[in-house]
Order: C-alpha cells, then structure tokens, then sequence
C-alpha cells in the first residue's frame, strides 16, 4: 500500500516527537547527572503449537503486503539495556498520549480493522502496530516484537505488543503506560505471532477459544 502524503507528514512529525530515529539510538548527548536505571526481570511466555493469524492481522498484510513479506528469521531476544528500556518507556508513553483512542466501529464503521493510526486516531492494535513500527525503524530487532492477542478482565478481545527480551517478555499496553511483565497484566494471552516467522502464530498457555474481534 503507497504511503500518502499526509501519512508521511504525519510519521516525519511523529519521529521528531519521539525523538526516535535510527541514528538517535546512540548519538544522544548523555546528561552529566543521570538517575540509576534499575532493569526489571521477567518470565518467559509458556509457548504452544500453531495457531491461526487473526482476521485483522491478515486484513492488515493485504494493505500493507511489503511490511508482511514472507521471511524467515532466526528468534533475536533484545538485549535489554537501562538505555534501551528508557527509550521504549518514552517511546511508550508518548504514542499513549498522542493517539486518540476510537474504536473501529466509530473510526471506520467495523467490527475490526487493523491500521496504522495515520489521521491520529486509533484502537489497541493500531496502537501496537505503530509502536512496533516505530520500533523497527529504529533499529530494533523485529523478531523482537511481537504483535499479541489477549483477552481482558471482561473476556474481550484486546491487542498488545510482546516485547520479548534477554530479561523476559514484556508488555506494551495502549490502556497502561507502565511496561509490565506479561503475567502482571491480568489479561489471559491467547496468541502471538511467531519469533521466525511474522506471519505464523502461536498458542500462549493452554489452549483457549480466540476472541471475535479485538478492539480497546
């Protein structure tokens, strides 16, 4: 799918907000006094057998088809860093702020639709695709992260984005901008999609009917 205009205006504005490029990983000036950093830890996710792709993430690749190219890649952890868990907790909390939560339903007149929030706007996986975009670009490693499927303490659908690295898999979550471990959310996670393989997704846990739809 082209790119417009509008949406490259928007993702220029979007970087310089968020300060992130992938030349500006290394090449900002560090403050002389800095607070000490501590990193958490975290379980690993329990992992099981295939699952299907969900309905919204297969809408998703036939629009933006060169952004779900069929690849297979070795699963890479990110190495977490107190630099590098900085800038994902910045990252995390400006696109909470800038995006204007709306669901689908009163965004495009559907159920499900999974986008990236270019007019500003957006529900909980456009929320995740855009962070993981924005992640990617900067020169994080993809296989990294991971777009998930959970379901809240309503049992409704709801999209995050797994952030799996050498210190365990965390949480990037449009309704919190606390990054938590996967297993302090209180969501039952259903499925992600594979570390190899974008376009494969697996089951978290045991087995559990997926939901209809995703939309928070």
């Amino acid at each position: 799918m082209a790119v417009s205009a509008v949406h490259k205006a928007f993702w220029v504005l979007f970087l310089t907000t968020l300060g992130l490029t992938c030349t500006s990983i290394e090449a900002k000036a560090q403050p002389r006094h800095r607070t000490i950093l501590r990193l958490p830890h975290a379980s690993f996710m329990p992992l099981g057998g295939p699952a299907s792709a969900p309905f919204g993430w297969v809408d998703f690749c036939g629009r933006y088809f060169t952004e779900c190219a069929d690849r297979t890649d070795m699963s890479q952890d990110l190495k977490l860093t107190a630099k590098v868990w900085k800038r994902i907790l910045s990252m995390n909390q400006k696109v909470n702020r800038l995006i204007l939560p709306q669901t689908d339903m009163d965004h495009w007149d559907v159920l499900d639709r999974w986008d990236y929030p270019y007019d500003g706007k957006g529900d909980c996986e456009d929320f995740a695709l855009f962070k993981r975009k924005l992640l990617i670009e900067a020169g994080f490693p993809r296989q990294a992260l991971l777009m998930s499927v959970v379901k809240d303490e309503h049992n409704e659908g709801h999209a995050v984005l797994t952030l799996t690295t050498s210190r365990g898999d965390f949480v990037l979550d449009n309704l919190n901008d606390e990054i938590k471990p996967w297993d302090e959310t209180g969501y039952r996670f259903v499925k992600r999609q594979s570390q190899s393989d974008e376009n494969l997704w697996v089951q978290i846990g045991e087995p559990t009917a997926p939901p209809d739809y995703v939309s928070r």
